[in-house]
């Protein structure tokens, strides 16, 4: 882990510098300046779901609901600073999902300040219509703060924070970009939320790009979270997770390993996770998923929730989705009955 960062903290001074070396022709600043920025895109996107189950006390529910109800506005001024704000209303009451701004001159270096995704798992980061399946591998929503095995409530995989990245070294005749990096200081608490301590998580990640298209990646997180109610405790986060993506003609391949480690400071215990997702193309509306999830709550095979799914999506418009998915659970914890069943049916609609 320490390796892990000191690299990254290298890399990024060996960048700055080279960002300081650039040379461009001085913006004309100043309050008066109203011009040099773009109309503001203003979008949203609803996804409504039906779901079944035969788990015990589940009452064949939840039955029929709305999963996210999103909208958002973005642009970009002098090109240079781009900005975002996405609220959310559905589920809980109204809130802020995002909101930042980053300075985006330089492919090889950039800087956003705001709330954001954290930089933790290739799939944490995508968009839900993008992940193929009902919903995120249960990696992500354990390890990335969607409902974290700590006890942290669902976070959407966001906190608040400072981030660098960059893409750099373009190869090939189609000049894709070798290497990938991320590296950002966060909160650790969450979104919408202020810092319960003086200190501060570190999250990064390294990725290489030999074929465009091919990514392979490891991510490193290491803070602390510090939890609510009558007695607060502060519980260590301290992951790593590698991956494999690759996405080529419609085809999709995902695969991601995480582990936690042992807290000290307040115990949590060790963790892993892993999951296998494959995307194949069977008509220019239809592509079908399989997948293999896993996450284990003390790293031991008595610990373990494995689902097993397959989803098909009509997508009949790249704004229209339609997407039915049947899963299957063994949950070793789900005593007396660790096997059961789901149907998920959901609806895609954005503009």
């Amino acid at each position: 882990m320490k390796k892990f960062f000191a690299i990254a903290a290298l890399l990024c001074a060996s960048v700055f510098a080279f960002a300081q070396e650039q040379q461009a022709t001085p913006a004309d600043y100043g309050y008066k300046q109203t011009g040099f920025m773009s109309t503001p895109k203003v979008g949203a996107y609803i996804i409504g779901s039906y779901k079944y189950s035969d788990k015990e006390g589940a009452n064949d529910g939840p039955g029929f609901g709305c999963r996210l109800i999103r909208a958002y506005v973005d642009g970009s001024i002098f090109t240079d600073f781009n900005y975002r704000v996405q609220l959310q209303f559905a589920g809980d009451a109204p809130h802020v999902k995002d909101f930042y701004i980053e300075w985006a001159k330089y492919k090889e270096f950039s800087v956003k300040m705001g709330q954001f995704k954290r930089a933790f798992t290739f799939e944490n980061p995508m968009n839900p219509w993008d992940v193929g399946v009902g919903d995120f591998s249960l990696l992500v929503k354990k390890m990335a703060g969607m409902g974290d095995r700590l006890g942290e409530a669902n976070m959407g995989g966001r906190d608040q924070g400072l981030q660098i990245q960059g893409d750099l070294f373009p190869i090939g005749e189609d000049q894709h970009r070798l290497f990938h990096y991320q590296i950002g200081v966060y909160n650790g608490q969450g979104i919408n939320l202020t810092d319960a301590n003086s200190q501060k998580d570190v999250i990064g990640t390294l990725q290489l790009q030999p074929l465009k298209g091919l990514w392979v990646g490891v991510f490193g997180w290491k803070g602390n979270w510090v939890s609510g109610g009558t007695t607060l405790k502060t519980l260590k986060r301290e992951r790593l997770s590698y991956g494999v993506k690759y996405d080529w003609n419609n085809w999709t391949f995902r695969s991601e390993y995480a582990h936690a480690v042992a807290g000290e400071i307040e115990e949590s215990g060790a963790a892993d996770a892993l999951y296998v997702t494959v995307g194949v193309p069977v008509q220019p509306w239809l592509k079908v998923y399989a997948k293999w999830d896993e996450f284990r709550a003390d790293a031991t095979a008595s610990t373990s929730h494995d689902m097993y799914s397959c989803a098909a999506n009509f997508r009949l418009h790249k704004n229209l989705n339609f997407q039915l998915e049947y899963r299957h659970h063994v949950d070793q914890k789900n005593i007396p009955s660790p096997n059961y069943n789901e149907i998920w049916l959901q609806t895609y609609i954005r503009w």
